[in-house]
């Protein structure tokens, strides 16, 4: 189904990259067109915050997505960023408390509100875009795709997406057709 949500991408600020499909295609696919889809793809990404969702924060994480997106891109592609884009992205980063637990496992205490989580979302994506992880970073080249995705082994041609490997593996073959006749 087209509005699942893509959690392979390698990183929860990669998968919210990945919350509006075919991004740069004619009919976009936007995963989270509500607040209860947003509450829904925090949960999945373990980032579910005590105070309700509104529509406020659903607003408040497409601006992140895409404030985060051009910086993902311009990473993979080696574009330098502008101040204004690492300004859209520094206006998220809000330093939070952090308490550990140690349960079955170590735990993180849940965020209490979206801005919260929206917050360690960003401070994943900076930590990734200005450490040694940028150098994992690839983009799909499926031009309506151009979804950002953690590849550590520098293997992947495409993003997880079967369509997006499907469509371009089928262009490859279909080219080297056309140059042996």
């Amino acid at each position: 189904m087209s509005d699942d949500f893509r959690l392979d991408l390698g990183a929860p600020w990669l998968n919210l990259l990945a919350t509006r499909g075919r991004h740069f295609g004619p009919q976009p696919v936007e995963r989270i067109p509500t607040a209860d889809r947003l509450r829904d793809w925090l949960a999945r990404s373990e980032l579910t915050p005590l105070a309700p969702v509104t529509d406020f924060d659903l607003d408040t994480a497409h601006e992140l997505r895409e404030a985060v997106r051009p910086l993902a891109l311009g990473a993979v592609d080696g574009v330098a960023p502008s101040a204004e884009q690492v300004q859209a992205l520094t206006r998220f980063l809000k330093a939070e408390p952090v308490h550990l637990a140690a349960l079955d496992r170590l735990h993180r205490s849940a965020p209490p509100t979206a801005s919260a989580a929206f917050a360690r979302l960003a401070l994943q994506a900076a930590d990734w875009l200005t450490g040694p992880l940028r150098h994992d970073l690839r983009a799909c080249p499926e031009q309506d795709c151009r979804g950002v995705f953690a590849d550590p082994g520098g293997r992947r041609r495409w993003c997880p997406s079967p369509a997006c490997a499907s469509r371009g593996r089928v262009r490859a073959l279909r080219e080297r057709r056309r140059g042996a006749s």
